[in-house]
């Protein structure tokens, strides 16, 4: 297994979400398409976002936290048929291990609010990641909450705002002009 980070969430050019997944000792770069609720949530989790009401990753962590079951880990086990799979590792309240079927978009939305590590199964790199630096670059400028201009941080701090009042609707219609001036540069 290779462990990754999150790079970061992105826009592909026809709208989907999306998530790069860089590993810590090398190169190779993951891009996994995924909802955009999750993308949403996984971006919250990375800017250390946090609404008045949990959305369903906090309620999640809360619930475990309340609980007293660990996250230990998550391993992007396969790819198959364009569709990525994942377990999340657990440890119980009686140190018992648990391995939880995921989608990796779920899987990560947790680990990032958790500082859980993300490991990548080898197979799946080398099905599915890439290196080529302008790729990089390109994803680079589509990114949902990268910093930039006066503007996109007044977006991003009206973004926070809305989530903190849970006016949803709005944060959706702030996170689309911040999409839409990140792809202009």
């Amino acid at each position: 297994m290779i462990e990754v980070s999150v790079k970061g969430v992105f826009l592909t050019q026809n709208q989907s979400s999306g998530i790069l997944l860089k590993e810590l000792e090398g190169d190779r770069t993951l891009p996994i398409i995924i909802g955009e609720y999750e993308a949403q949530s996984i971006a919250l989790g990375l800017e250390n976002i946090k609404p008045p009401r949990p959305i369903t990753h906090d309620l999640t962590t809360e619930i475990m936290n309340t609980c007293g079951i660990s996250m230990d880990s998550v391993f992007i086990t396969d790819l198959k048929e364009n569709t990525f799979y994942a377990i999340i590792n657990l440890t119980g309240a009686n140190n018992e291990k648990l391995e939880v079927d995921s989608r990796p978009s779920d899987a990560i939305a947790l680990a990032v609010r958790n500082h859980t590590p993300i490991f990548v199964n080898e197979s799946v790199m080398d099905q599915a990641s890439y290196v080529a630096e302008e790729q990089e670059e390109q994803a680079d400028r589509s990114f949902i909450f990268k910093s930039g201009s006066e503007e996109l941080d007044r977006l991003k701090e009206e973004l926070k705002k809305a989530v903190e009042e849970e006016e949803y609707e709005k944060a959706a219609q702030i996170r689309d002009k911040i999409k839409r001036l990140e792809s202009k540069q």
